[in-house]
């Protein structure tokens, strides 16, 4: 749906499922399937719970909890009715999800119940002494009431980003933007009715809010992950025909006994190069790989292709556009956030006084409509785009431009890392140097000597872009699905 479609209302996508085929599975958790009939009417009777305890259109409710069939409903009753939902993790300290809370006027705040997540008895100390209105729900109800049209192009939701410095920003979406990010995907990954996809990623990122928005446009079933048995098995017994995965759990995937592939379908595959071996054995397998370059600001995915070893991140999806200007991608369309949630002043009322800001959004744009991502990227000879890194991550050593991801890239193909990140360091002859910071492997009993990684990169970098020092990973606590580089290099040059 464009968001030139102005005035055009609509059922949401879960509704239209319920009325075409109730009793199709809407999602599995555990032993337990819930059907289309059946969320539907826990959607119906949250949102009138919502309206009963003084929530409107535009408000921002901050919803705090791992991923649980209560947050799914939550959505799709925001979408109902206009209200934001604003997914955060719990893993965020007290004091930061306070600040988080005020710094976007969220005006209401529901906890996930701390039995099936984890918020901190600090953090519900912390809340209980906040002056942002705390809602209770009773999830068991339900509403046979009709269903309501509702505005595609109002906003929905607002997911943080994890690309910058100090406190995330949060990217406000449609509707229409998300099922034009459905429709995209599915150009390429076939999802039906029948299918089942795993709700590995969490809903308060993008990638697992594009899931349940897939499932509800195709009818589809979203599962939600079962911690007591191993992805393997769990796969197996249910029935999971899509799921997303980086290069470890891949890995750790296909060494598993008795590991049942056959009934998955697609693979949409993340977290940086996947090794042709990996690639290989999936083929074999006859299951189909895909790899993405996406951001929050445009609803997930904007490029997808076959997973390749040389780590290209495929074509750009329909609904969507691309640019590459001096090296610099830039990107639009049907897909493009509405903008980002305006910081203002701290909450200092009730959510209704609060509400004159509830729906300023700022949205950087250039003159002609297009968002600058920041990102560095290239076409390949079979128009694959392949990304460079980050503008903001580059730096000057002796002259010379150092762009970290092609050494992190480089050193992720050692056996031993999982994972590093490249950064400056002070030097009175070249001003910077590079250094790295290297995340060991789990089968690895220590980290590879100096003289072994620059022999290593000998033939994969050139000699100036080799680090000088490596750290140990830091212990640091994470609260989404990326790492945060500029939090993990400052944890290293502040332990040494």
């Amino acid at each position: 749906m464009s968001q030139h479609d102005a005035g055009k209302t609509t059922l949401s996508p879960l509704h239209q499922r319920a009325a075409i085929a109730p009793n199709t599975a809407a999602y599995r958790i555990g032993e337990l399937t819930f059907s289309y009939q059946m969320l539907s009417q826990q959607v119906l009777a949250i949102g009138q719970q919502l309206i009963q305890a003084g929530v409107q259109r535009g408000d921002r409710i901050a919803c705090i909890g791992h991923n649980q069939p209560e947050l799914l409903t939550l959505y799709w009753a925001c979408v109902d009715h206009g209200m934001l939902f604003c997914p955060i993790s719990p893993r965020f300290a007290p004091k930061q999800l306070i600040e988080l809370i005020h710094t976007h006027q969220y005006g209401y705040c529901w906890l996930a119940d701390s039995s099936s997540s984890c918020p901190t008895p600090a953090l519900r100390a912390a809340l209980s002494n906040d002056i942002t209105q705390q809602l209770n729900l009773d999830f068991t109800q339900h509403s046979t009431a009709s269903a309501l049209n509702i505005d595609p192009n109002q906003g929905v939701n607002a997911i943080l980003t994890s690309g910058s410095t100090g406190l995330p920003k949060a990217a406000v979406h449609s509707l229409a933007n998300h099922i034009a990010s459905a429709s995209g995907s599915k150009s390429l990954i076939d999802i039906t009715a029948k299918d089942c996809w795993l709700l590995s990623l969490p809903l308060f990122h993008i990638g697992g809010l594009a899931i349940a928005n897939r499932c509800a446009l195709a009818g589809a079933c979203v599962v939600f992950e079962d911690k007591k048995i191993s992805l393997a098995m769990q796969l197996s017994r249910d029935k999971v025909s899509h799921l997303s995965l980086v290069s470890a759990q891949l890995q750790q995937l296909l060494t598993s006994d008795n590991c049942d592939l056959s009934q998955v379908k697609a693979m949409l595959l993340g977290g940086g190069v996947i090794s042709a071996d990996l690639l290989q054995q999936l083929d074999t397998l006859n299951i189909a790989a895909f790899t993405s370059y996406g951001m929050t600001e445009m609803s997930s995915q904007i490029t997808t292709g076959k997973a390749r070893a040389d780590g290209s991140s495929g074509t750009v999806l329909p609904k969507r556009e691309l640019k590459i200007v001096d090296g610099e991608i830039w990107v639009k369309g049907e897909c493009l956030f509405l903008g980002y949630l305006t910081k203002g002043s701290c909450i200092t009322g009730s959510a209704a006084q609060n509400r004159q800001a509830k729906e300023h959004y700022t949205l950087p744009l250039d003159a002609n409509g297009w968002f600058y991502t920041k990102d560095l990227g290239h076409w390949d000879e079979n128009a694959n785009l392949c990304i460079d890194g980050r503008a903001d991550n580059m730096f000057i050593s002796g002259g010379e431009n150092i762009q970290p991801e092609e050494i992190e890239a480089a050193l992720k193909l050692h056996p031993q890392i999982d994972d590093a990140i490249v950064f400056a360091i002070a030097d009175d002859k070249f001003g910077s140097l590079p250094a790295a910071t290297i995340k060991i492997a789990n089968n690895s009993v220590s980290q590879p000597s100096e003289p072994e990684l620059t022999e290593f990169l000998a033939d994969k970098v050139a000699r100036f872009k080799r680090p000088r020092q490596y750290y140990p990973w830091p212990d640091i606590p994470t609260v989404g699905i990326k790492v945060v580089r500029k939090q993990i290099i400052a944890a290293v040059k502040l332990g040494n």
